[in-house]
């Protein structure tokens, strides 16, 4: 009788999907082909959510440096085309920070962007 050379190799693999089907409910934790289909399923969520993820957060910040330029009497859009022909290379992330955290610091960015 030949020996089985590709033991361990395929436990290996079988505990790795079994790994990270943990914290699943009932078979597709146990089972190894149930837990298969759900961990790929679950990689391929988990994969698409990252990039909405990168969305979401974008448009959050769009909307609050919105929402700070409406009171600061300028609309988004002037805004950003005054900090670009102003020469200020500041990202939405850190003009959301500074629109919700230093109103101060916002308003001078928005006479700089009302002066170009």
């Amino acid at each position: 009788m030949p020996r089985a050379t590709r033991i361990p190799a395929r436990r290996r693999r079988k505990n790795k999907i079994l790994k990270r089907a943990k914290g699943f409910f009932s078979g597709r934790r146990k089972l190894y082909r149930t837990a298969k289909e759900t961990v790929t399923r679950a990689m391929a969520f988990a994969t698409r959510d990252r990039k909405k993820k990168k969305r979401a957060f974008r448009v959050l910040w769009t909307i609050r440096i919105n929402a700070a330029c409406r009171q600061n009497g300028i609309s988004y859009s002037r805004f950003i085309s005054g900090l670009k022909r102003a020469k200020i290379e500041l990202n939405r992330k850190s003009l959301a920070e500074l629109a919700a955290r230093d109103g101060q610091a916002f308003q001078e960015l928005v006479a700089l962007a009302k002066k170009k």
